[in-house]
């Protein structure tokens, strides 16, 4: 995806417990950096995860995360997590994610979240609501 496709970015500034003895951001910090961008995101698009489950009893599953370091992020550097939609299925949505850092185009890491919508007592897959489609849709690639 190029950087000016996604919709979306959420900023961080790098702390100091981010990091390790290298002084660049740990492996394992980079999945909650792309998991708090995307709970912004879907803060962003007005859609509430806590009544999703509550009204559809339905649940998002993580089925696959996948990491692309590109360069080092160091300590105290900000950063912007771009989110979008790569590909919206009948019950998932593929994310692609992008940190680059703040206002610039210097790709750090990419990656890619795949989330299933399932009924929660069978753990089926279950279609994803036609409300939460035309949100997701304002900000898919394809």
């Amino acid at each position: 995806m190029v950087l000016k496709e996604f919709k979306f970015h959420h900023g961080f500034r790098v702390r100091c417990s981010e990091v390790d003895a290298q002084g660049i951001v740990f492996n394992a910090h980079y999945l909650t950096y792309f998991d708090t961008a995307l709970t912004e995101f879907f803060r962003a698009i007005d859609y509430n995860y806590q009544v999703h489950v509550e009204d559809t009893g339905n649940d998002f599953h993580v089925v696959k995360s996948l990491i692309e370091y590109k360069q080092p992020i160091p300590f105290d550097m900000e950063i912007d997590v771009h989110v979008g939609v790569a590909k919206l299925g009948r019950s998932s949505i593929t994310f692609a994610l992008q940190i680059h850092p703040k206002g610039e185009e210097n790709l750090l890491c990419e990656g890619e979240i795949v989330w299933v919508n399932a009924e929660r007592e069978t753990k089926k897959s279950a279609p994803i609501n036609d409300k939460l489609r035309m949100k997701l849709q304002q900000h898919s690639f394809v």
